[in-house]
This record gives structure tokens, sequence and C-alpha cells, in this order.
């Protein structure tokens, strides 16, 4: 399966999710590793553009293709989501929820829904699991940010 990440080139290589372990994330806690991805380049665009302030926007972006293996992967139904999950900012109710399942390490990548668009899904690659080779980078590219998606 393939799954997509739009940020900053230093970060576009990274296996360890040292991105998020440093900012934290919707679904982690800062100081755990997680890597951020989506089921569509438009996706992971939408996601990005939620996340960033017009300023904050590198020139240096690029959008990095995995491959994941779906066999380790825990789909997470809306069901047993905290209720606010949706909410912006992210509450502290989905970091712990997250964070909770990424170190466990019981599973290697988490399916949860977008909190833009519920019913498409952002995947999260778990450094924590460590019992296979669950995803790889299949390509990194540049990617030019369209900031009239900004204005």
């Amino acid at each position: 399966m393939i799954v997509y990440r739009i940020g900053r080139t230093r970060y576009a290589n990274d296996l360890d999710g040292e991105g998020a372990r440093l900012f934290g994330g919707r679904w982690n806690h800062k100081l755990t590793p997680c890597i951020y991805t989506s089921e569509s380049r438009a996706l992971a665009l939408l996601e990005y553009t939620a996340n960033v302030n017009i300023d904050d926007i590198p020139r240096a972006l690029s959008i990095t293709t995995f491959e994941i293996d779906p066999a380790y992967m825990l789909a997470v139904p809306i069901s047993s989501l905290p209720g606010d999950w949706k909410n912006a900012p992210a509450p502290a109710t989905t970091k712990d929820f997250g964070t909770g399942l990424l170190q466990k390490g019981h599973y290697g990548i988490l399916k949860v829904p977008s909190a833009i668009m519920e019913d498409e899904f952002n995947y999260l690659l778990n450094p924590l699991f460590r019992k296979a080779s669950v995803y790889s980078i299949i390509s990194v590219r540049d990617f030019v940010y369209d900031v009239r998606l900004k204005l």
C-alpha cells in the first residue's frame, strides 16, 4: 500500500519520526516518535495546509512516498476514539490515545480518520515497532507549496 507525507525537506528521509517527536501532533505527545502520512497526495497537502501558518512554510519542502505493509496495521474505528477527537487545536485526549497505542508498540501502523475529512484516512507509522520492515521510502521529490491555498 502507498501513502504520502509532505513536510520539511530535512525530515523527508526520516524513518525515526523525529519531527513528530520534537513537536507532537494530533495523535502523539512530544517525545513520542511518529510519522504522519495520508492515503493520497491531496489529503497530505490538506493536512499540511491545516497545520502550518503561512509565515512558517519553508522553501525546502518535499513529498515522500512510502510503501506500507497493512498486515501490521490497526484500523482504529471512530467509535473507539475520544469524543472530542476532531477538535482544533488537537485536544490532549487524542494525544493521550495515540501516544498510548504508539508506545505499546503492538502495531507498526495506525489507520486513523482525518479530522478534516473523516471519510479519508491518515496512517501513523510507528518507529517504536521493530518486528519487521513495516514501511519504507519509495521516493522523495521536491514540493513547491502554492501559497494561494493559504490566502
